[in-house]
């Protein structure tokens, strides 16, 4: 993956076979706990959602003073790896956790792309776990940024102000999107 700075993306992985890659409610929380450490300087993080089987963030690439990216590729590789081998030894197992390539996809071409696909891709993330039917409403998963944006948790991993200014949305407006359908059609062309 290259990724240009200042640039927004969605980066998604899932695990091999399509295994589940999240076993208890301490994995989620091991695994964000690595994403703040391993991502948080590389990027910012606008939003993700953990399933049990994939993981889904809107990141925004950093930049260093000297122009030149930082490598958020090898970040994400060091995260998966490291998360893949706690795993391995809690459940007894060897090889692959995840599928060999991390997917990542530019979310805009300019500011105006920017706002429609950041905004839809937020609620496509948020809406997975209800979709999947795993909860009955967004508020019901943990292991998303919406309880964030919906102001029922205090999370500090994504910079929701960075988010709305990119977004072109304020909280309301993005609040009540949220709860409507993304289409079948927007979500083939999120990947």
């Amino acid at each position: 993956m290259e990724f240009i700075e200042d640039s927004i993306y969605h980066i998604y992985n899932r695990g091999n076979n399509k295994q589940q890659i999240f076993f208890t409610d301490e994995n989620y929380l091991f695994f964000l706990k690595k994403v703040r450490s391993e991502l948080i300087q590389h990027c910012e993080i606008l939003s993700y959602c953990l399933m049990p089987n994939h993981f889904h963030f809107i990141v925004l690439a950093k930049s260093k003073e000297d122009g030149r990216i930082r490598d958020l590729n090898s970040a994400i590789g060091i995260l998966l790896r490291s998360y893949t081998r706690a795993m391995q030894k809690q459940e007894n197992f060897k090889g692959s956790l995840f599928q060999q390539k991390t997917k990542a996809k530019k979310l805009a071409g300019n500011a105006n792309e920017t706002v429609s696909y950041l905004s839809i891709c937020a609620h496509y993330i948020h809406q997975n776990p209800q979709n999947a039917g795993l909860v009955n409403s967004l508020k019901d998963w943990a292991y998303s940024s919406y309880l964030d944006y919906a102001g029922i948790r205090n999370g500090t991993l994504c910079n929701q102000e960075l988010f709305y200014a990119f977004a072109g949305v304020d909280k309301e407006q993005f609040l009540i999107e949220s709860e409507n359908f993304v289409s079948e059609k927007l979500e083939k062309d999120l990947f």
